[in-house]
């Protein structure tokens, strides 16, 4: 299941938008877009477009956003409609908690980042909020409902992978068995 939505940042210049797209499994933010504009074509479709570059559908997957009009919009609707596998979920009329995950993403960038920083420009906020995802919460940040980091969790995976692949190669080796992988 990913989840979606859209926060404001001020700068000197104006307000910059950012748009996430999260998947639940990891807490990682796959997709997002900064623009100066609320038009879906600046929003919500280019942080589609970096969620399945970085994570290809495979399986039926729930895509979960609030009733914004970038999301409920036909040009939107139409590209998620492209995807057999993708259901679309939206929240209830007035309810921010059925988009919590995302809110509380927002929370933590807006507490921990920017709120600690005043952007003169636009560019220098996207590229202060780029490295706070892609160089902080993507990789190193504990993340409370996975008990631990992203790296740590792919870490933990890979580890054990690696031990169940000497399991079976001592297996195999007592059996007099050649095992080529």
């Amino acid at each position: 299941m990913w989840v979606s939505d859209i926060t404001y940042i001020k700068t000197a210049q104006g307000w910059l938008y950012l748009t996430v797209i999260i998947d639940l499994y990891d807490r990682k933010v796959i997709g997002w877009a900064f623009s100066r504009s609320l038009k879906a074509a600046f929003t919500t479709i280019p942080a589609w477009r970096m969620a399945i570059r970085n994570r290809p559908i495979t399986q039926v997957l729930i895509f979960h956003s609030d009733r914004g009009v970038q999301f409920a919009c036909n040009e939107f609707k139409n590209i998620l409609e492209s995807y057999k596998l993708v259901e679309r979920s939206m929240s209830r009329k007035g309810n921010c908690w059925d988009n919590a995950v995302t809110e509380s993403f927002f929370k933590t960038l807006k507490v921990g980042h920017i709120y600690q920083n005043s952007f003169k420009t636009f560019k220098e906020a996207e590229l202060s909020i780029f490295e706070y995802i892609e160089a902080w919460y993507n990789v190193n940040r504990i993340h409370t409902t996975i008990k631990t980091s992203i790296k740590n969790k792919k870490e933990i995976i890979i580890n054990h992978l690696v031990a169940q692949l000497n399991v079976r190669k001592t297996i195999a080796g007592s059996k007099g068995i050649l095992v080529v992988k």
